[in-house]
């Protein structure tokens, strides 16, 4: 198969490496990728966003199979677009896209669907949302409603954060996205992520993991796109595993399936666990970032036939192979994210590090320039080891972080913390 892969970040980096281990991809090109891409793919400029730029594109390249990574062109149609103009694609439509772009349609969804979630307000002016945060109190979670790439949440431990919250998305701290907020009750418990892979009807659990989002040490600091993450998440044993596919995925296929906007991709379930039981946090619609880099360090060469299968309505018959280890990756970050950071800074090393299916360094902000490697964004490099063990698989991902010479970079020290406690 000629396959593209949409997208440019860590997350798609770890996609291409593992679907050029499948000797069923014939070529590869990924748009617009990044210099670490770049080094196993063809890389091509391209407009993501832009159904109609990426389906000539695609039939330019005589390309079989489409893989979109981010949410951004989801929301926007390009996965129907391009089914429009006769390509397999893995990727939800636009409607059902909504699972991401819409938390306030979420929230609808779980309603009729009877998944346990949060309880929630849906607001569309600031003085309404305040009001109902002076009434519910702290700790509150404001999220803005659509996207913003994995920052628009906010969890206030006070009122007055939460008021604070509210000013800064009608404010337009969030682009667009802060237009309208979803105001939900604090949830206590462990948070994990429980990635399936849908067809339209049938749900095949592929892996669990745990990401860090805040920026510091011991969870400290504010909320990041996430500073690592790990896989199997050990709160969400085979048990919890069930109870949310029974309880909230299963009744959320069928109920978009009703609607007429059956659910085609990979979904990404937000679960917060308390005393076994999940309740939902949130739905992603693509793979999530640093998660899906420990998930394409286990899965491997099978990952591409799991996603062509859900693509083309055959997850029935399919079953996922685990190797039964453990994966880490370890984000390295440019100094200043998620606040403002400079662009440029030159990176050192990675000539050094290894390049197996034990180990191996995703790159996320990326760009080759003058002979050298620099980092063009906030997240940049994503350290990821296997191990028979999470510490073995720590100590490997610690262990080429070491080898990085870049001063103008920073990472945490404690990915895995809880698991390992």
């Amino acid at each position: 198969m000629n396959i593209l892969i949409l997208g440019s970040g860590g997350r798609e980096h770890s996609l291409a490496w593992a679907v050029l281990q499948n000797p069923k991809c014939d070529k590869l090109i990924v748009a617009p990728g990044n210099a670490g891409i770049a080094q196993i793919a063809d890389c091509a400029a391209l407009d993501i966003e832009n159904g109609g730029a990426v389906a000539t594109f695609a039939e330019e390249n005589a390309i079989d199979f489409v893989i979109i990574g981010p949410e951004a062109p989801l929301a926007a149609g390009v996965a129907d677009r391009l089914r429009d103009a006769g390509f397999l694609v893995f990727g939800p439509s636009a409607a059902a896209a909504r699972l991401e772009a819409s938390k306030s349609f979420t929230k609808e969804i779980c309603d009729a669907a009877g998944a346990p979630t949060a309880a929630y307000g849906h607001f569309t002016d600031p003085e309404t949302a305040k009001a109902h945060i002076r009434a519910q109190g702290a700790p509150i979670v404001v999220k803005a409603d659509g996207l913003a790439a994995g920052k628009g949440v906010i969890v206030a431990m006070t009122e007055d954060e939460a008021l604070a919250a509210v000013d800064d998305m009608f404010e337009g701290a969030f682009g667009g996205a802060g237009t309208e907020v979803v105001i939900e009750e604090f949830m206590e418990g462990e948070e994990a992520s429980f990635f399936v892979l849908c067809d339209g009807d049938n749900v095949l659990p592929i892996g669990t993991a745990q990401d860090h989002k805040r920026v510091g040490d011991g969870d400290t600091g504010p909320n990041t796109g996430g500073m690592g993450a790990y896989s199997p998440a050990p709160v969400l044993d085979d048990i919890v595993a069930q109870r949310a596919l029974d309880r909230i995925v299963r009744p959320t296929i069928a109920e978009m399936a009703q609607r007429g906007t059956p659910y085609q991709g990979v979904l990404y379930v937000g679960l917060m666990i308390r005393d076994g039981e999940p309740r939902l946090v949130e739905y992603n619609v693509r793979f999530g970032d640093p998660e899906c880099q420990v998930l394409m360090m286990r899965l491997g060469a099978q990952a591409l036939d799991l996603m062509h299968a859900a693509a083309e309505g055959r997850l029935k018959d399919m079953r996922v192979n685990w190797s039964g280890d453990h994966a880490m990756t370890v984000v390295m970050a440019t100094d200043g994210y998620p606040g403002a950071y400079a662009k440029g800074s030159v990176i050192k090393g990675l000539d050094k590090l290894p390049e197996t299916s034990r180990q191996m360094c995703f790159h996320a902000g990326t760009e080759r320039r003058d002979g050298a490697y620099r980092a063009s964004g906030g997240r940049v490099l994503n350290l990821t080891a296997r191990g028979e063990t999470l510490a073995e698989a720590r100590e490997r991902a610690y262990e080429m972080v070491e080898h990085i010479d870049w001063p103008e970079g920073f990472c945490r020290k404690d990915i895995g913390w809880r698991a390992l406690e």
